[in-house]
This record gives C-alpha cells, sequence and structure tokens, in this order.
C-alpha cells in the first residue's frame, strides 16, 4: 500500500516535498515513480527511481526543478519541487512496479505501474 503526503498550496516560485510511504511491501525490488494529473488533462509521468541501483528518469518539464529520491532506512521517496509553477499544479501519485532487468529501464506510462497511491493535492498559486 502507497501513502502519499506533504501536498498543499504554495505560490509560484515556491519549493514544495511530497512523500510516499510504503507499507506492507519492501522497495528494493521495485520502480518507484510520481504521476501528477491536473485538472481536466491525463495522468503524466514525472519521475521514477530504481530502488536497486538508484536510476533516476524525468519528465522535461520538470528536469533540473524536480528531484526524486529514496530513503531505505524509512521505506519512503521524496519529491523535492523548487521553482514550482502554476502548470504544476496536480494531484500527485506515488506508483511502484516490480523492477525489470534492464537496470536504467524507462517506464513512464500508467500502465507500466501496478501499485498506486491515493493521491496528493499540489496548487501553485500565480
Amino acid at each position: 500500500r502507497l501513502v502519499e503526503s506533504g501536498g498543499g498550496l504554495v505560490q509560484a516560485g515556491d519549493s514544495l516535498s511530497v512523500s510516499c510511504a510504503a507499507s506492507g511491501q519492501i522497495l528494493s525490488s521495485y520502480i518507484m515513480a510520481w504521476f501528477r494529473q491536473a485538472p481536466g488533462k491525463e495522468r503524466e509521468f514525472v519521475a521514477s527511481v530504481h530502488w536497486r541501483n538508484n536510476v533516476k528518469h524525468y519528465a522535461d518539464s520538470v528536469k533540473g526543478r524536480f528531484t526524486i529520491y529514496r530513503d531505505a532506512a524509512l521505506n519512503t521517496i521524496e519529491l523535492q519541487m523548487r521553482s514550482l509553477r502554476p502548470e504544476d499544479t496536480a494531484v500527485y501519485y506515488c506508483a511502484a512496479r516490480t523492477d525489470s532487468a534492464y537496470p536504467r529501464a524507462l517506464y513512464t506510462a500508467e500502465n507500466d505501474y501496478v501499485f498506486w497511491g491515493q493521491g496528493t493535492r499540489v496548487t501553485v498559486s500565480s
């Protein structure tokens, strides 16, 4: 089970972090990801991290502003967001899938992931 936390309302240019805690699962054999869904839009890939080797991928729209971290001790992942923009406003979802034989495999589609959290809302005002 994945549970997100940390969303909220911020102003453009601010920073915010959202976290995802896993219960009942050991994440060492998973690829973890963040997706987001803005009002009226489809869910889109934001970032992912291979738990095993810490390989990370980012969507072009967030590259250089967002950072995904994994915390093995707490069994959580975190998405640190800087220089937030109004277009970053969305519900942010944590997702997980089993690891791949390819150490740098990139999975960006919703149906690549099996486990999902309930989402946490991030609102960026202009």
